[in-house]
């Protein structure tokens, strides 16, 4: 196997066994903190599963950098492979026991997007994408939807944690698309609503506030499925997650006609 493989087959590997630490502890008590708000959660649960994929990266790839939500990991700038982990991607799903969440892995090489996996534990589902590779679910390979029509298209958003005190706060965002679209979700797992776009379920997504966990691995699989990411105003996609848009490309120019960033 060549490097990126090999980083893609570990980057698997710790996401389905981080999967099955979700999948036995879902629906079972949880110890339940917050974070940056009162709905920013964390569980013993994320921590568990960013010990397993750290201490898996630092024993088998010691010089790579790892960035991952729960502070875990030793994030570096002179490491050629960079690390970007959400270990629970839906926490606050995952403790009212609604089933949508996902492990979210994406990994960088000299600052460009390589490597991505998100694996959803409930479905069995694992995504992922090399850069120039295309982009797959359970090893079959998926394309964006072909819809042209933003009338007729199913949208993904979210809202920051910021949301009760915050002015914007994307609300009238998602009243616009409503008007605009056929429907409109809000999933609470970005990292998924990335692959549903990536696999044709979603015709396009957008949120704001993001992290880099959140769309390290996603947009790489809307991109390597076909579809196009940006940031509000359609530049390249905000690797900070600060601005994401991501969508098949047919609709993308209409969507950014509706998103403001502020509002």
């Amino acid at each position: 196997m060549n490097e990126t493989e090999t980083v893609l087959a570990l980057a698997t590997r710790v996401a389905r066994e981080a999967g099955d630490i979700q999948r036995r502890r879902y629906e079972t008590e949880l110890d339940v903190q917050t974070k940056s708000a009162s709905i920013d959660l964390v569980t013993e649960v994320d921590k568990a599963c960013e010990a397993l994929i750290v201490g898996a990266i630092e024993r088998e790839r010691p010089g790579d950098a790892v960035l991952a939500e729960e502070g875990g990991g030793h994030d570096r700038a002179d490491a050629r492979w960079r690390w970007v982990v959400d270990p629970l991607d839906g926490t606050t799903n995952y403790a009212h026991g609604y089933p949508r969440f996902a492990v979210s892995i994406g990994v960088e090489c000299e600052g460009v997007r390589q490597v991505g996996v998100v694996y959803d534990p409930l479905l069995d589902e694992c995504f992922h994408a090399t850069r120039g590779g295309g982009a797959f679910r359970n090893g079959h390979a998926i394309r964006v939807s072909d819809e042209r029509d933003l009338g007729q298209a199913l949208l993904a958003t979210g809202f920051a944690y910021d949301v009760r005190r915050a002015m914007d706060d994307n609300v009238e965002n998602f009243g616009r698309m409503i008007k605009a679209a056929r429907a409109v979700r809000r999933d609470g797992s970005a990292a998924l609503d990335l692959c549903y776009v990536a696999a044709g379920r979603f015709d396009g997504f957008w949120e704001f506030k993001l992290s880099p966990w959140d769309v390290a691995a996603g947009l790489l699989l809307v991109e390597e499925a076909g579809g196009r990411c940006s940031d509000a105003g359609g530049a390249p996609a905000d690797p900070s997650g600060r601005q994401t848009v991501a969508t098949n490309g047919w609709l993308h120019d209409a969507m950014l006609e509706l998103i403001r960033p502020g509002g």
